[in-house]
């Protein structure tokens, strides 16, 4: 959205008028310390870049005109909008420019939402279909919370809820469910985005359908949300979560393809939820990211581990509510008859559906409280196809991971559906 700035200098004198020669940032656009260490990192803590200012809007009228000024300035500068600064190679950052802070507009109220408001919320009924008008900066912690006060819920999710609705839908926004539902870029009805030239434009796959197929999952080159209208269903009370141990990859990645053939959006007997993790050489089967197993179970899987080195976990889940209670235990009998997982080697929860959505939250609390969390965090998301998903067990999970003892940090391995 502009080129960098070739000198600081020429940043604070722009920095000077622009604070002054539009009146809504007087008071929202800070250069302050605090301000630029905030915006100047992310999640990842691999890269640091100090922006010349952070611009905290309180509406988007404040964004529209940031950028239109940086537009008609001789030596435009760059605008990264930052949600929960949750990317890992400063995506979210803006080198000697300007950091649009998204969570500042929490309590905005969505333009052209309609329907019941609910807090900062706008939800709406219609022909049967239900949705959500939701501002771009607001946490999908707060939209589940928001959102079940109605017995609703969206359908498609991240495994961390902690993160913006502008920020998962300009990545993919891709879970366990994705297999199903697709990811949350698929669940989207309609937006509102700022462009680059700072316009303000409603878009939707009828209407202006390149900028709304652009900005889904365009990274944030392409616009910054400020709506999102997102797809929701009657919320389910709670979740059989099962996980399964295998010690052969072709058995494990034959079940998990198996289980995601039933895949229809209205199915009931279709499983809501399917991931797979490594269990490795790393003390507890455990790790930070799930407390999943009891410890009496401890031993007998750190055993397993011992002797293959790698021992493969499928993880499905099952939602559930008043009406479907006494026929799940049936349906997920079904679906996991026949599979190879190792005899004895079955582990069964029943939990609430928000503590399943949220499970991740109490891993991060105790890194934080142990002083483990503000450290880099390298992430590598990777498609692989499934013709050499073998030759990448053999040649990575096998031949790097384990080989080289690399125990420190979850592998996830999972399958999705090309028409999802």
């Amino acid at each position: 959205m502009g080129e960098k700035f070739p000198a600081p200098t020429l940043l604070i004198v722009i920095f000077f008028i622009l604070s002054r020669l539009i009146p809504t940032m007087g008071y929202s656009l800070r250069d302050d310390p605090e301000s630029i260490r905030l915006a100047s990192s992310d999640y990842g803590h691999i890269l640091r870049e100090n922006p010349a200012a952070v611009l905290y809007p309180t509406s988007i009228d404040d964004i529209s005109s940031l950028i239109k000024f940086s537009n008609n300035i001789s030596t435009p500068f760059s605008i990264a909008a930052r949600g929960h600064g949750h990317s890992t190679m400063g995506q979210a950052m803006a080198p000697n420019g300007v950091v649009v802070d998204m969570m500042s507009l929490k309590n905005h109220r969505p333009s052209h939402a309609s329907g019941i408001i609910v807090n900062t919320f706008n939800l709406s009924v219609n022909n049967n279909n239900y949705y959500a008008d939701v501002g771009g900066g607001q946490l999908w912690i707060d939209v589940l919370h928001a959102t079940l006060e109605h017995g609703l819920a969206p359908v498609a999710w991240t495994d961390y809820l902690y993160l913006t609705v502008g920020g998962t839908l300009s990545n993919a926004g891709i879970s366990g469910s994705a297999f199903r539902f697709g990811p949350q870029i698929s669940n989207v009805y309609e937006m509102d985005v700022v462009t680059g030239h700072g316009d303000f434009v409603t878009c939707s796959p009828q209407n202006n359908s390149d900028l709304f197929f652009g900005v889904l999952g365009g990274l944030g080159q392409f616009g910054i949300i400020t709506r999102a209208r997102i797809v929701l269903e009657p919320a389910p009370k709670r979740v059989k979560w099962v996980r399964m141990l295998y010690n052969d990859f072709s058995a494990y990645a034959r079940d998990q393809e198996r289980l995601i053939s039933v895949n229809g959006r209205k199915q009931s007997n279709a499983l809501d939820y399917l991931e797979g993790s490594l269990l490795i050489n790393q003390g507890s089967p455990n790790n930070w990211r799930s407390s999943f197993f009891p410890r009496s179970t401890y031993s007998r899987i750190t055993s397993l581990v011992t002797k293959h080195g790698i021992i493969y976990s499928l993880e499905v889940a099952k939602y559930y509510d008043q009406h479907t209670e006494t026929t799940v235990d049936k349906e997920l009998e079904l679906l996991l008859k026949g599979l190879s997982f190792l005899p004895g080697f079955v582990f069964e929860k029943d939990v609430a559906y928000v503590e399943f959505l949220n499970r991740v939250k109490s891993g991060e609390e105790k890194l934080q409280s142990q002083g483990q969390w503000d450290v880099p965090h390298p992430w590598l998301n990777l498609f692989v196809p499934k013709s050499r998903i073998s030759d990448f067990d053999a040649g990575v999970l096998k031949g790097v991971v384990l080989k080289r003892n690399i125990t420190t940090a979850p592998v996830l391995l999972y399958p999705m559906n090309r028409t999802k």
